[in-house]
């Protein structure tokens, strides 16, 4: 499956899938905490058969990737959308992790992406791809022995730089943008565990 990179940090969209599981899953506990605004800020949903946890504070240091040196964490567009969180879903079988942080700098994305493929290959093989969104593309096999390769989706053609390492099951990523001035990246953990489809 493709998984833009604001699915994962719309929380518009996590409430909206709350919302759903309080629907469809009987004996479910609703936690939901706001922040100094009155924003959602960290939603957890525990039922019988699993959670959900949304937490739009994500902390970089859980990617396992460093800040680029000067960079700063991107704002809020006209939609809203937050720009990190941190989410966990789990069932019978089955989990799913994924953090992501959005940021900006002045610097080219020729700097970023030297700087980046420096601090990923403690991980393994880097795999360098060309796309045109500002996300990444995410398709895990179901075999929960996490051994399927990183390739690149698409035609290799776009503007954006996708560096990602590991497996389809436990990936990190970084994803480039060229900006007017400068760049806006994302640093994103991806860790599934179990067969896709149990939840």
């Amino acid at each position: 499956m493709r998984v833009p990179l604001l699915w994962c940090t719309n929380s518009r969209l996590m409430l909206a899938v709350a919302a759903a599981a309080i629907l469809v899953l009987p004996a479910c506990s609703v936690n939901v905490k706001k922040g100094d605004n009155g924003e959602e800020k960290k939603v957890d949903i525990n039922t019988p058969l699993g959670g959900i946890h949304v937490n739009n504070d994500a902390d970089v240091r859980d990617t396992g990737l460093p800040v680029y040196p000067g960079a700063r964490p991107k704002k809020k567009d006209d939609d809203d959308d937050e720009k990190s969180a941190n989410v966990d879903i789990s069932s019978f079988g089955f989990s799913l992790k994924v953090v992501a942080v959005e940021y900006e700098s002045d610097d080219a994305p020729a700097k970023l992406i030297a700087f980046y493929q420096d601090k990923l290959k403690k991980y393994g093989n880097v795999v360098e791809c060309h796309t045109e969104g500002h996300d990444y593309h995410y398709n895990p096999s179901g075999d929960s022995h996490g051994s399927r390769e990183l390739k690149c989706a698409g035609d290799g053609r776009g503007k954006n730089v996708e560096l990602k390492v590991g497996t389809e099951e436990n990936q990190r990523v970084v994803s480039i943008q060229p900006e007017s001035k400068g760049s806006s990246f994302a640093l994103v953990y991806v860790h599934t565990k179990g067969k896709e489809g149990s939840i």
